[in-house]
């Protein structure tokens, strides 16, 4: 992943909705929500969340499908990992166990943190 497009992810998702959306549309991946749903779930009106969702689209976050007169929104699982992958690919400069503390050190579950470092050797 290049600089500018983890900035332009960055940058869409700096949006306190365009993160609840995006949050969202992982949880309910790989279905994905129509946009009224989207919009009943996190009480956004229609107008406000077409302009949200138009911007994650463009980003490529999110991918649309028609479905009669509805719209699907779908999370781009793969991009939300390379996004994740690029803050972390370096992480440590080679030293698992620094990764191991501040994984211990995070309170985040072990199996929702990357596994690069703890698979490096000394």
């Amino acid at each position: 992943m290049e600089a500018k497009t983890a900035a332009t992810i960055f940058e869409v998702l700096a949006s306190e909705p365009r993160l609840s959306i995006f949050r969202l549309l992982v949880k309910y991946a790989p279905d994905g929500l129509v946009a009224g749903e989207i919009a009943r779930m996190l009480d956004i009106p229609k107008t406000n969340l077409s302009f949200h969702l138009k911007t994650i689209v463009h980003s490529g976050l999110a991918s649309m499908e028609r479905e009669g007169r509805n719209t699907r929104y779908k999370a781009n699982i793969p991009l939300m990992l390379e996004t994740v992958a690029y803050l972390t690919t370096e992480c440590c400069s080679g030293n698992p166990e620094l990764c191991l503390s501040f994984r211990a050190e995070s309170g985040v579950a072990p199996e929702f943190l990357p596994s690069r470092c703890e698979d490096r050797k000394p």
